[in-house]
């Protein structure tokens, strides 16, 4: 029976959120359980796309994100792939009805990182939407849960949450980025000259995402609210770390917060959340 299968392609996803992320899978095991499969299958699906890009240096990568469409836009039509990171997927696309466009404007981001080694002001901000702000947007079809209104209402929170994600992992992650992938993000920025006036511009640019993001989560049903949350505070914790982390080190290790922080996080927030403080 086709359930069967559908409830592996699930466990896929969930397994694959687990093992590439800590802070996601604390995050989404916090969401109301109606909710946790459809992200699930959300992060899966663009794990999957990312790891082409950024991992498959072996193999014809643009070929493989080429397949990966195809399958991706026949998965969604067909109502079922036999890929099963595709097949919770698609579940997640029709449940939810999340729009065609959020797709392909992700996937065009993807096939950005095939080619691009540095970006323009104009070309940093269309990755980033691709990237990281439809990403947020679907996500937010599924915390919104068919309440039209409200999708529409906190959509600019969403993306500016998750344009802050998004440049924050491109400070945590600059030494792969730029050593091992030869990618510059940041526009107009000499990584060879990347300095601490350089970086304090970046971080005034993420403090503003920051903010207009947790207003939009104080706005969010209390499903989500909760899990989304601990993600935020995940990333402040983060962005605060790699403040106080000199320019020049930012260049040599990735910065990172150990688990048993994270732990703790999570208990101040629960703490927040039951007092009704978020």
């Amino acid at each position: 029976m086709k359930e069967l299968f559908d409830s592996l392609s699930a466990r896929c996803s969930k397994l694959t959120t687990n093992k590439y992320s800590t802070s996601f899978s604390i995050g989404i095991r916090l969401l109301h359980e109606d909710f946790r499969k459809p992200i699930y299958a959300i992060y899966g699906f663009v794990r999957l796309a990312d790891e082409i890009v950024d991992s498959f240096h072996e193999y014809d990568k643009a070929k493989l994100l080429e397949k990966l469409t195809h399958d991706t836009y026949a998965a969604i039509e067909d109502g079922i792939s036999l890929n099963p990171i595709l097949n919770s997927f698609q579940f997640a696309v029709r449940e939810y009805k999340i729009e065609p466009y959020l797709i392909e404007t992700f996937l065009k981001s993807m096939e950005m990182d095939l080619y691009e080694q540095t970006y323009t002001r104009e070309e940093y901000e269309s990755y980033i939407l691709g990237s990281a702000e439809v990403v947020g947007l679907m996500c937010l079809r599924v915390f919104t849960d068919g309440d039209t209104e409200l999708y529409e209402m906190l959509k600019p929170y969403a993306m500016k949450l998750g344009a802050a994600f998004q440049k924050i992992n491109f400070l945590r992650d600059m030494k792969a980025d730029f050593q091992g992938l030869g990618r510059t993000y940041f526009p107009n920025v000499d990584m060879t000259r990347f300095d601490e006036t350089t970086k304090a511009s970046i971080e005034r640019e993420i403090r503003e995402d920051f903010y207009q993001g947790y207003l939009g989560i104080k706005q969010l049903p209390a499903k989500s609210r909760f899990g989304v949350y601990v993600a935020y505070r995940y990333y402040l914790s983060l962005f605060k770390k790699i403040k106080q982390t000199p320019s020049a080190q930012i260049l040599t290790e990735r910065i990172r917060i150990p688990n048993e922080q994270k732990y703790a996080l999570f208990v101040r927030s629960f703490i927040k959340h039951r007092l009704h403080l978020i």
